[in-house]
Order: structure tokens, then C-alpha cells, then sequence
């Protein structure tokens, strides 16, 4: 077995801060016989989900659709005000094309996986509730069914069952990440630690994906493209992003010309793709087209240097405008990636999946506070620095206040006009992914050799095997 890397020998930040506790690890110091360092992280990610679970917790006064009071206090989640307008307080299927269920409830606007997760929690909601009578529920006009106190109550229910699910998810890729590289499971820190993690980890159903972003990278890292391209299909079917992960894919595949494993990722993702969407399209064709129609037809939103551009400069942006240009400044992006990879000294799939999908983040129409969690798991094994972890998390908390005060209308200046400190959370968090991108581009083409190093032969730092 591979000797680890202890991070108090291995990080300056880390090693500074070890002087608290007695100072880095001596070279004849022993390892716990118990606390293996997964354990520890597994204990630091449930502590750290328990605190983001306070966080949200003052939100659970607010009643009905009460969002001043969620904005105000920064802890506002999808969970509780997609209860009722979806249907899931009568437990109506998620694609039913029922035409009295259409005309009360509007269609979930998410990937299936989503869908399906959220129906299901809302069954357990009413299973822990005793079973409530949906038939009665359903003779009240929707509006009323926010004062019922049975559903105040599955309210909290919904909300503390997906957050039991969440935690689980979070501890099931804080696991996979410190199983990617055998030497580096420190490195699953960043993502076990993260404060992006505790403030939100609870807003949307985004750890979903990130669980199966962190499943794909230690298939990889196994050597089992397979298991990769079925956990990124599954990923795909339930927010898009890990399909982004096959660039990476491809640019190591073609690297090391390894084109059967190309084809095998590509065609299992594809598949388990299609497996999962399969309940919906065939229950409610229609229903699962309003996800793709509600994306294509939105324009700059919450959180983009689009909406930034469009709020500075009155241009009032189409929907078709915004969807060209970005579309091909990506395409430009990814063929910059593929170059950029392909040169490289070294590429390793968390590498060249954060920079493909920070791509998407910073032209995208709309950054949700929580899409940072699309990069964490990414981050923390592409640039394992606490140093330079910390300077993009930064940027990333400060733009999660000013978006929340900004909705709350506390940024608003007193003489009318647009809100600018919000356009500068934008921009300080445009900066700081542009800093990770840098500090990753670095590492890809710089090689410092190591004493156990064989001459003139790249290192990898992290995401194990199949490294170019």
C-alpha cells in the first residue's frame, strides 16, 4: 500500500494552522487505529451538514411563501415553496397528464432525477404524517392548501427528509473522493469542509448530481469506464452538467488513444440516460418536455455576467440572443480546453471536468447559488490548496450574500436605480473561478519532480488512475 499524504506536510495552510493542535505530523507518528482518515472526513461532513442545517432553520418560521423573511436571514430553499404549487401535497405524479391535475399544479421544471426524488420524499412525507386524506385536499382550491395545518406541518417534514437524503449524499461522495487517489484522501477536505457546502447544500436538489460527479471520478480513477459513463448518464438525467464530464473523457482518451474506453463512457452514459428518463417520457411526454422548453426559452437571469451586462446597459437581451452567444462562446471554451488539455504535461479528469464546467458557469444565462457546488467536488481534487480553495470560496460566499440581499431589496440604493454592490458580488465571483482556472492551468503544465519521481515522467496529485 501506498504511503499517504499527510496535508500538515503537505499544504503551507494547513501545516501553519497544525501548530494549534501540536504541530505537523513527525515522521515517526503513528496512525490511529480507529479514526482512518475517512472516518475523520466522514465525521466533518456530517458536522458540517448539521451546521447548514442551522442556518436554514429560521426559515422554517416563515409561513406560506413569506420570502422577505428567507431573504433576510440568507436561508431560503426550493423545498418548501415547490411543495404545494407542484403537487406534492396531494401526491400527484411529477408527469401525469391528467387534465385536472394539469390545470392546479404547474409541471416540475427539473431534470427526471429531480422529479422523481422530490415525489418520492413527499410519499415519505405523507407516510411519516399518517397518511392525510388527498382526496379532500383536492376539493380545495390550491391556494388555500398553504394555511391547512396538516400541510404546515409536511412542510417541515418534506424539508427534513430531503435533508437526511442530502446528508447522506454528501457523506456518500465525501467517501468517493477520498477514495480517488489512494495517497490523497485528505484532499476530500476541501469538499467535507467547505462553507459553500453548509450554506448550499439545502437550497435545491443539486447534491444529487454532485454525488454522481464524485461516483464518475472514482470510476475513473478504478479504471471502469462503464460505471463512469452510467453514473454520468444518470448525473445528466438529473441536472445536466455531468455530461460535461465526457469532455474530460475524451480529451484523456484521446490523449492515451484509448478510444474503447471513449466509446464505452459515451454509450453507457447515453443508455443510463435514456433508462432513467424513460417513467416520464412514457407517462407524460409533454410534461417532460417543459424542462427543455422553460431552459431554452429564459433569458438572462439571476447571477450572470449576461443579467449584469443587461441591468448596466438597459440592452433588454432576447432569450434567442443570449442562447447563440453563449452557446458558441462555450463551444469556443471547450475546443480551448480540448488544445489545452492535449498539450498539457499532465490532465487529470477532475482537472479538465472543472474547467469545462466552469465554462458553462461563467457564460450561462443563470448562476443559482448553489451551482457552486457543481465545481466543489471537482475543485477539491483538481487544485488540492487550501490556500487557493479558500480565495475562490471566498468569492463564492460573498456573491451567496449579495444575491439573497439583492432578491431582499436591501441592496436597492435609497434614491432608486440599480443595485451595483450586487453586480460586484457577480464579478467577485466571475474573479475567483477565474483564479482556480489559472492555478489549475498552471499545475497541468507544470511538472515538479519528486525524489521517487522516475526522470522525465509526469506526476499525478490527484484523481488516481488514467491520468495523462
Amino acid at each position: 500500500m501506498e504511503e499517504q499524504v499527510h496535508p500538515t506536510l503537505d499544504d503551507g495552510v494547513v501545516g501553519a494552522l497544525s501548530g494549534a493542535v501540536g504541530g505537523p505530523m513527525g515522521q515517526h507518528a503513528l496512525p490511529h487505529r480507529w479514526w482512518t482518515p475517512t472516518r475523520v472526513l466522514l465525521l466533518l461532513t456530517a458536522v458540517v451538514f448539521s451546521l447548514g442545517l442551522v442556518q436554514k432553520a429560521p426559515c422554517a418560521l416563515a409561513t406560506g411563501k413569506d420570502q422577505d423573511w428567507t431573504y433576510s436571514h440568507m436561508c431560503y430553499t426550493d423545498l418548501r415553496p415547490l411543495y404545494v404549487p407542484r403537487g406534492f401535497a396531494e401526491l400527484k405524479w411529477p408527469y401525469s397528464s391528467d387534465a385536472q391535475t394539469r390545470a392546479r399544479y404547474d409541471v416540475m421544471e427539473y431534470p427526471v432525477g429531480i422529479s422523481y426524488w422530490a415525489w418520492g420524499t413527499a410519499w415519505v412525507t405523507h407516510w411519516l404524517d399518517g397518511s392525510p386524506d388527498v382526496d379532500a385536499r383536492a376539493e380545495k382550491p390550491v391556494d388555500q392548501l398553504w394555511g391547512d395545518p396538516s400541510v404546515q406541518r409536511e412542510l417541515d417534514i418534506f424539508t427534513l427528509v430531503n435533508a437526511v437524503g442530502f446528508a447522506a449524499l454528501a457523506l456518500l461522495s465525501t467517501w468517493l473522493l477520498a477514495r480517488v487517489d489512494r495517497r490523497r484522501p485528505w484532499d476530500a477536505a476541501i469538499f467535507a469542509l467547505s462553507p459553500t457546502l453548509l450554506l448550499t447544500g439545502l437550497i435545491n436538489w443539486d447534491l444529487l448530481a454532485v454525488a454522481t460527479v464524485a461516483g464518475a471520478l472514482w470510476a475513473w480513477s478504478r479504471g471502469r469506464p462503464l460505471l463512469t459513463g452510467v453514473l454520468i448518464g444518470i448525473g445528466t438525467a438529473t441536472k445536466l452538467y455531468p455530461l460535461l464530464l465526457l469532455g474530460g473523457v475524451l480529451v484523456l482518451c484521446v490523449r492515451q488513444r484509448r478510444w474503447r474506453h471513449l466509446a464505452v463512457a459515451v454509450a453507457s452514459a447515453a443508455v443510463a440516460w435514456l433508462v432513467v428518463n424513460a417513467p416520464a417520457l412514457l407517462t407524460g411526454a409533454a410534461q417532460w418536455k417543459v424542462f427543455w422548453a422553460s431552459n431554452a426559452t429564459r433569458s438572462a437571469d439571476l447571477g450572470s455576467l449576461w443579467q449584469l451586462v443587461d441591468q448596466a446597459s438597459g440592452a433588454n437581451f432576447s432569450a434567442g440572443l443570449v442562447n447563440h452567444v453563449s452557446w458558441a462562446v462555450f463551444g469556443g471554451w471547450c475546443v480551448a480546453v480540448l488544445v489545452l488539455g492535449l498539450r498539457a504535461e499532465r490532465a487529470t479528469l477532475a482537472q479538465l471536468g472543472f474547467l469545462v464546467v466552469v465554462g458553462f458557469l461563467i457564460v450561462n444565462k443563470v448562476y443559482s447559488p448553489q451551482y457552486v457546488l457543481w465545481l466543489l467536488p471537482l475543485a477539491a481534487l483538481a487544485r488540492p490548496r487550501w490556500r487557493d480553495q479558500i480565495v475562490w470560496q471566498a468569492c463564492e460566499v460573498f456573491y451567496f450574500c449579495t444575491i439573497w440581499w439583492f432578491l431582499g431589496g436591501y441592496l436597492s440604493p435609497v434614491g432608486g436605480g440599480n443595485a451595483g454592490f450586487y453586480w460586484l458580488g457577480i464579478v467577485v465571483r466571475v474573479v475567483g473561478e477565474v483564479y482556480l482556472v489559472v492555478m489549475i492551468l498552471r499545475d497541468m503544465y507544470r511538472v515538479e519532480p519528486t525524489a521517487d519521481a522516475e526522470p522525465d515522467q509526469p506526476i499525478s496529485t490527484s484523481s488516481g488512475a488514467l491520468v495523462g
